[in-house]
């Protein structure tokens, strides 16, 4: 079993995320000990990381909240859950393409100033 600290640690999120996350309901069955403190076993640790990917992701709460219920649902639902996933999946794409353009226009503007660099240091050589 994890602490909210140790969740927390462990998942790259702030404590305030984590109990923020619980609170909303994003993590079934969440265990408490007796002083009424979270206690995370490895499924509820899985239901933080997804939860925090979706995010990522840009996927809302309510969806988030959304699609656990459906899991929670079994197989039953296993079409919506595809149709939900496809369109994370398709947005996470979205996302590293947009993130590949900013790496080479940087890229591009780094290799300039580098270029200008060298070419001042061969112009004024100590």
């Amino acid at each position: 079993m994890y602490t909210v600290k140790e969740v927390a640690a462990l998942l790259d999120l702030t404590e305030h995320t984590v109990r923020y996350y619980t609170d909303k309901g994003l993590v079934p069955n969440l265990q408490r000990d007796e002083h009424n403190n979270r206690q995370f076993d490895k499924a509820a640790v899985n239901w933080l990381l997804c939860v925090k990917h979706l995010r990522h992701c840009g996927m809302g709460l309510n969806d988030i909240k959304t699609y656990i219920s459906l899991c929670q649902e079994g197989d039953a639902t296993v079409s919506e859950r595809y149709e939900i996933m496809s369109k994370q999946q398709a947005a996470a794409l979205a996302q590293l393409e947009e993130a590949k353009r900013r790496v080479a226009y940087i890229e591009e503007k780094a290799n300039r100033y580098f270029d200008l660099l060298m070419k001042m240091k061969s112009e004024n050589p100590i």
